[in-house]
């Protein structure tokens, strides 16, 4: 039994210093120490040996299992070391392989932009749910019952929400006024905030609209307010995010929950004011609609007219991020696209 214990060693010792892997260092020890292994299979031999010799050669086998697991981690720690060894031809001062960078969506860094304008001029921001009632879409902003707005051509109503009383008729938000009026109802004037969030209406896919789209509300309630602060303010940001030279223009226009109201156009980024197919040969893109809060919104939040007046606004984010951007299409916005987005 000596001579098969001096040969199993010898044999162990051999294929431990062949190895050349951890994986083939597992196989190794499984098949010296394992329980189907060389040296087990000799521990299995011991009982048939005289009772005088068991003693002895019990000492050489477990003499001769501690060797080889010694053996064993030492290759172990020299597999470990030749793996983290720098080959002689490699070059350490060829720059690494970077990972993949992530980047914010052309969108969120808009909003982020706008943003970090209007907390510049001490409005405060808040977010509100995508879904709203009746009451707060319509009623209370002045719209009348007939106003075509209302109807399901040109809103999105939920399907078992959509009969009933004003309050319980829900809707996808088609505007972020309503949550004004609820932000107005549950707090004391004088403030001026901000609310960015998406917006739902049935438009025909183009380059410049979208049936879902991203807004920012601003509300603006205090004594004396003009609309000259409504212009200097929308100018104010405007320069802040398409620069000094940007040129804008304010347009009249009717919204019900404002009186006198006004749409804002900025000069087309794409042809400079001469007419191209993304301002559809008008030269101007409209980017948000604005106006004095009107007399009877202000009372539907309780409110006394007489004594407050404010400004509200509605930005298009999508098109505010086409004329920073100096994006084309707004479609290209939504369709996700690796070599689109990765410009950003």
């Amino acid at each position: 039994m000596k001579e098969k214990l001096t040969q199993l060693l010898q044999e162990g010792k051999d294929r431990i210093d062949a190895v050349r892997s951890e994986a083939e260092l597992q196989e190794v020890k499984a098949l010296l120490l394992g329980k189907q292994g060389s040296l087990t299979g000799l521990l299995k031999e011991l009982p048939k040996l005289d009772a005088a010799l068991r003693p002895e050669m019990g000492k050489a086998v477990n003499q001769a299992k501690a060797q080889l697991t010694a053996l064993l981690e030492q290759r172990r720690e020299e597999l470990k070391l030749k793996a983290s060894e720098v080959s002689p031809d490699f070059d350490i001062s060829v720059p690494g392989i970077l990972p993949p960078s992530g980047g914010l969506h052309p969108i969120t860094q808009m909003c982020y932009d706008l943003n970090d304008a209007f907390r510049s001029m001490g409005f405060e921001i808040f977010e509100e749910s995508d879904i709203t009632s009746e009451l707060y879409g319509f009623d209370n902003l002045n719209f009348p019952p007939n106003h075509p707005a209302r109807e399901s051509m040109d809103t999105y109503w939920l399907e078992g929400h959509d009969k009933g009383e004003c309050w319980d008729k829900l809707c996808l938000r088609p505007h972020l006024t309503g949550g004004s009026v609820r932000y107005m109802q549950t707090h004391k004037p004088p403030y001026r905030f901000v609310y960015p969030g998406r917006v739902y209406r049935k438009d025909e896919v183009d380059a410049t609209h979208s049936p879902m789209f991203h807004q920012i509300e601003g509300l603006v309630v205090d004594k004396g307010v003009t609309m000259a602060d409504l212009k200097g303010t929308l100018n104010a940001v405007i320069k802040a995010i398409y620069g000094a030279n940007s040129v804008t223009r304010f347009r009249p226009h009717h919204f019900p929950f404002t009186e006198p109201s006004c749409e804002v156009d900025i000069q087309c980024h794409k042809c400079g004011g001469k007419g191209c197919p993304t301002c559809k040969g008008e030269g101007w893109i409209e980017v948000l609609g604005a106006g004095m809060v009107h007399p009877k919104v202000l009372r539907n939040c309780g409110i006394d007219p007489d004594e407050y007046s404010g400004f509200a606004f509605g930005m298009g984010l999508e098109r505010f991020a086409m004329g920073h951007f100096k994006i084309s299409d707004l479609r290209l916005i939504f369709e996700n696209d690796e070599r689109f987005l990765q410009q950003f």
